[in-house]
């Protein structure tokens, strides 16, 4: 490397998986990119080292096959967050859009057609004080909030754009990303626990019970797209998509799996549990300032996941019939999920919020059945060889 004519010697195009360290055993788009990206950042700095220091040790390590590796890992998990967090900002601006027009109520509104304004009360938020009660479990407070944040962070990252923009890519990935979903009941019960408040706790419970009412029906409809695609991979469910959707067949999976995400993400007409009218925030009371901000981020981030779920279950994921895939089957998925979290919307606007008694009978009483009998319906379609 230290016979070099110019910058370029430092640059390597090489294709990334030829990198004997490559994490990735197929095509990954965001990795390719941030390889890239680390071949021109590092390229130009050891450029530069090398042309202050020649024949130094520190530019060869810069460019050697470990490192590039190590800073495109990095990178890549700076572009999966920002792609994650630009994705719940553009879901926070669409649905005061659309509830400003159903309800008549514009309100505030700043730069970029209202855009800004979630940045700006992200900014808002961050500069609140940060109290903490005096006679809270510290270690446990603090502990929740970062569970709760992290496991909607994981979960978020499971979700794959289309076959080339993913992070991980398992057999099980379904049954994976259900299984983390149902840990978040747990936390809420501590949350509340820990906050040493009876009205929080009487919320956590609260939350805790109306969520796991909702888990068992997801995960029957879940079993049931299994079952129907022979596989709990995501990209295996996507693809016996390619003619017809699940959603034809499995409609009143559909509704089950819609209603039952909504009520899974705490969203109205199903946000008893953390009323800020009726319940001063429930579970979340004692959260102030940024950590208060901090879970609502992570109740948007879930609400993404479910909207994706969706259109990954029942929607065909980033194909469109007949056609299968695109030239940008991340921006066909994309839309398909922003079509999901429009619904939901505008639910939100026409349904008044429902009491706890009303979601426990609906959860048990009408929607787990409902999940069971569509089983039922899976089971004959797969029995009769259509799928």
């Amino acid at each position: 490397m230290a016979d070099y004519s110019s910058i370029l010697d430092w640059i390597n195009y090489s294709n990334p998986y030829d990198n004997p360290f490559t994490p990735f055993l197929t095509d990954n788009l965001p990795y390719d990119i941030c390889y890239g990206l680390w071949e021109i950042l590092g390229g130009t700095l050891a450029w530069l080292i090398n042309l202050l220091f020649p024949d130094n040790w520190l530019s060869k390590w810069l460019l050697c096959d470990e490192v590039m590796v190590l800073f495109s890992l990095l990178l890549f998990m700076l572009v999966i967050f920002i792609v994650a967090f630009v994705v719940v900002l553009l879901n926070l601006w669409m649905e005061r859009k659309v509830l400003g027009r159903l309800m008549d109520r514009r309100g505030t509104m700043i730069g970029m057609k209202g855009f800004l304004q979630c940045v700006a009360d992200g900014l808002k938020t961050f500069m609140k004080e940060n109290t903490i009660p005096a006679k809270v479990d510290k270690m446990t407070y603090m502990w929740c909030v970062s569970l709760i944040v992290g496991l909607s962070c994981f979960v978020a990252c499971m979700v794959p754009l289309s076959d080339r923009w993913y992070v991980v890519n398992y057999d099980s990935g379904l049954l994976i990303i259900m299984a983390f979903y149902a840990l978040a009941p747990f936390f809420i019960l501590v949350s509340g626990w820990a906050q040493n408040n009876k009205y929080s706790l009487i919320g956590g419970l609260r939350a805790a019970e109306l969520m796991i009412s909702y888990e068992v029906p997801m995960l029957i409809i879940i079993a049931t797209i299994s079952l129907l695609a022979g596989s709990f991979n995501i990209g295996e469910i996507v693809a016996v998509q390619d003619t017809v959707w699940f959603i034809i067949p499995q409609f009143l999976g559909f509704i089950v799996f819609f209603f039952c995400a909504i009520a899974e993400c705490e969203r109205p007409p199903f946000d008893i549990a953390e009323a800020e009218t009726e319940l001063v925030e429930g579970w979340q009371t004692e959260y102030a300032g940024m950590k208060w901000g901090l879970i609502m981020l992570a109740d948007y981030l879930r609400g993404s996941v479910s909207c994706g779920m969706v259109a990954i279950m029942f929607l065909g994921g980033w194909t469109i019939p007949f056609i299968g895939g695109t030239a940008l089957p991340e921006i066909v998925f994309l839309i398909k999920a922003w079509f999901v979290f429009f619904l939901m919307i505008l639910i939100r606007g026409a349904i008044a919020r429902v009491r706890p008694d009303q979601i426990l009978n609906l959860g048990w009483k009408v929607f787990m059945p409902l999940a069971v009998f569509n089983l039922a319906i899976a089971v004959l379609l797969k029995i009769g060889g259509v799928y």
